[in-house]
């Protein structure tokens, strides 16, 4: 970890565990003035959908409004300098994903230092992802999966939504873990772009998003052989964790974080991380983020946040590396 975050882990280490109380808003300031919450991700998608309501709900509990500033351009770069950038204020926040663990090891030239140059401020949730095949392939589990890909090296090929995304990371940590598996990567622009060949047989695998993928599944269109996650989603409770099915350490997620530039006074990251706590813990907001299979956090801290951030860090950055993914 760079020494400005570890300085700036150290100074909020010394009021851990207080980033649910409600008194951390009475002793700050902020806001006061409207807050800008950046999201490096077009208006409408995954991503910005639970970023618009964490703004609408926190812009009734707070003096201020929230509002919603779609910052996209070359993967996340663009909105992310921004929020680089910005005033050390808490009034310009960034709401960013797994993306943001990989920025270092994807691209080769940044325009700021994505730990050294942020704060975490709070894990807002988890999302896991579903393993799906076409219903024609000769493997009906994971297992079966496994077998036939290992005895078929270079034969198959499986589909993403983007290079260096989300489900692209999550695949190669699955083939990683399952035994240096050999599939070929065919990438699409986005996942409802890749889902047609998955379901004529051209690819024989997908990644992808729970809640997209699950869709198929429960239609008939794919079958679902595994969950990246901890546990069964409710959601789908027939469909096994990789770990059930034989496969360990293959455990993956994107997620959903809000960061704060590098050197916003205490006061406010504890301010902000209780606001969007208080947010999370509303039952409307884990009942909606719930359909979308997110696992909601209220109760992280900066401290707990940094620590995910740079456990992810640590985890994506050699699967990238050996599997030689790149943006440049």
């Amino acid at each position: 970890m760079r020494r400005r975050s570890l300085l700036a882990l150290s100074a909020l280490g010394t009021a851990a565990g207080s980033g649910l109380a409600c008194p951390a808003l009475a002793q700050s300031s902020w806001p006061s003035q409207p807050i800008r919450l950046v999201v490096p991700f077009a208006a409408g998608g995954p991503t910005d959908i639970p970023a618009r309501l964490f703004a609408e709900e926190l812009s009734k509990i707070l003096p201020q409004r929230v509002i919603v500033e779609n910052r996209t351009g070359a993967g996340v770069v663009v909105g992310t300098d921004v929020v680089a950038k910005a005033p050390k204020d808490g009034h310009t926040l960034l709401y960013n994903t797994i993306a943001h663990s990989v920025l270092r090891a994807l691209f080769p030239r940044l325009p700021f230092d994505p730990v050294a140059d942020f704060q975490p401020v709070a894990l807002m949730g988890v999302i896991p992802m579903v393993l799906l095949v076409n219903k024609d392939l000769p493997a009906q589990n994971l297992g079966e999966l496994v077998k036939l890909f290992r005895e078929n090296p270079g034969k198959y090929d499986y589909g993403s939504s983007g290079n260096g995304g989300a489900v692209h990371l999550a695949t190669e940590l699955f083939l990683k873990r399952a035994g240096d598996l050999k599939v070929n990567h065919i990438t699409y622009r986005g996942s409802s772009a890749g889902m047609p060949d998955l379901l004529s047989g051209r690819l024989a695998m997908f990644m992808d998003v729970a809640a997209g993928g699950l869709t198929y599944a429960q239609r008939g269109d794919a079958r679902a052989l595994g969950i990246s996650a901890d546990r069964r989603l409710p959601q789908a409770p027939e469909v096994p964790t990789f770990a059930e099915a034989g496969v360990a350490d293959a455990e993956s997620y994107t997620w959903h974080m809000v960061l704060a530039p590098s050197g916003t006074p205490e006061p406010v990251v504890r301010a902000a991380n209780a606001a969007f706590n208080r947010v999370a813990a509303l039952e409307p907001v884990q009942r909606r983020l719930t359909e979308m299979t997110m696992t909601v956090r209220s109760d992280t801290t900066p401290e707990t946040a940094t620590k995910w951030l740079m456990d992810e860090i640590a985890k994506w950055e050699p699967i990238i590396r050996d599997a030689g993914i790149r943006i440049d």
